[in-house]
């Protein structure tokens, strides 16, 4: 029997002009605000401007840091950290896609340690202090970063990414507009959906599932599938408020078990080819599925998983690579390149079955070896 455990501790306000129904939580929450953004994205939707202009009607002063790129590099997150506590700040307000939410959280700890080197982060033992008080405003519908604590990293040299996670490194609320995505590309809107829709489909079947993990699993992933599997020219408001909240329960579902394999496989093509996060991830989607069947268990959760989204398996393998467009030819040794780079992570471990680094080489191979 699936356990039923279930720990959340973001407050999350929905829907349109959640920020204004949130604000007390935001104004109550420090003495100066610093706020963690890309470059020009929060600016564009529309969030930044709202949140400076809460802010300000607060009389609460505020430190912009809009230097944060994609694929976050964790020198940046540490001396951005210095930053924040030279200027006083004791609250951090990240907005944008996954990487200014994952900076941020990065940011936040930093910010509370002041001596601490950058690979401290991941040291339990160094980090003495509690991360600042973190609020989340995602302006794109796939991370899930704004409910749960996990910070995606690339270390120096930009070749390996690896996650800080540590149990003050929730959000302490999430406003999730779905307004701000409106202005999010259409490709962009898709590679985000595939990264929701991968999270799903991941946390259904990892062993650390749960009860509430299995639902919102569920209720994410049909939500994507019934908008994209329709694949309009443009997202109305409709699937853009269903995708946004897809992201965000797709993002309480991780938050219980973790990915699978496909979010390290992916890492690689993102890292070194320039390949969208959620694109990435769903190019490998029908092997995670064709592998997992492998195991009495994992062929069960994916026939369930595929009736309770109201599609088969198969549709699945044929769909969502394809949605994905990921087309690249490498020789033997840019192949070796991209394993050995993620054959050490372990989300490997989260799953059914787990593959073999010859199965990984496999994989690689069918899909991208240089004919």
């Amino acid at each position: 029997m699936l356990g039923a455990d279930f720990y959340m501790p973001t407050r999350v306000f929905f829907g349109e002009n959640a920020l204004q129904r949130g604000k007390e939580m935001l104004l109550k929450a420090g003495h100066h605000a610093f706020i963690v953004t890309g470059k020009s994205s929060a600016k564009k939707c529309g969030a930044l401007d709202e949140v400076t202009t809460l802010l300000q009607e607060g009389g609460i002063p505020f430190t912009v840091f809009d230097g944060v790129t994609e694929n976050p590099p964790l020198l940046t997150c540490f001396e951005a950290g210095a930053k924040a506590a030279a200027c006083g700040a004791d609250f951090v307000i990240g907005i944008g896609g996954g990487s200014p939410l994952d900076a941020a959280k990065a940011i936040a700890a930093f910010a509370a340690n002041q001596g601490m080197a950058p690979m401290d982060i991941y040291d339990d033992a160094k980090r003495l202090c509690p991360t600042l008080p973190l609020f989340a405003i995602p302006t794109t519908a796939g991370t899930g970063s704004e409910v749960n604590p996990y910070s995606v990293l690339t270390l120096e040299g930009g070749m390996k990414k690896k996650t800080f996670k540590a149990p003050d490194s929730w959000p302490r609320a999430a406003f999730v507009d779905p307004r701000y995505a409106y202005t999010l590309p259409h490709g962009a809107t898709v590679s985000c959906a595939l990264d929701a829709f991968a999270h799903a489909l991941e946390s259904y079947l990892s062993p650390k599932s749960t009860v509430f993990s299995q639902t919102a699993a569920v209720f994410a992933a049909r939500e994507i599938w019934d908008v994209l599997s329709a694949m309009p020219g443009e997202f109305d408001v409709e699937m853009r408020t269903r995708l946004a909240l897809a992201a965000t329960v797709a993002g309480m579902a991780i938050s219980v078990t973790g990915t699978g394999f496909p979010h390290p496989l992916g890492y690689s093509l993102t890292l070194l080819d320039g390949v969208p996060h959620g694109r990435a991830c769903a190019a490998f989607a029908a092997d995670y599925i064709t592998y997992n069947e492998k195991s009495d268990e994992g062929r069960a959760l994916i026939a369930a998983f595929a009736a309770a989204i109201g599609t088969k398996p198969n549709v699945m393998k044929a769909f969502l690579p394809g949605v994905a467009e990921v087309d690249f030819s490498f020789t033997e040794a840019e192949i070796a390149e991209r394993i050995e780079l993620v054959a050490g992570a372990g989300n490997y471990q989260n799953s059914p079955y787990v593959i073999s680094k010859e199965e990984m080489y496999a994989i690689y191979r069918a899909h991208f070896l240089k004919k």
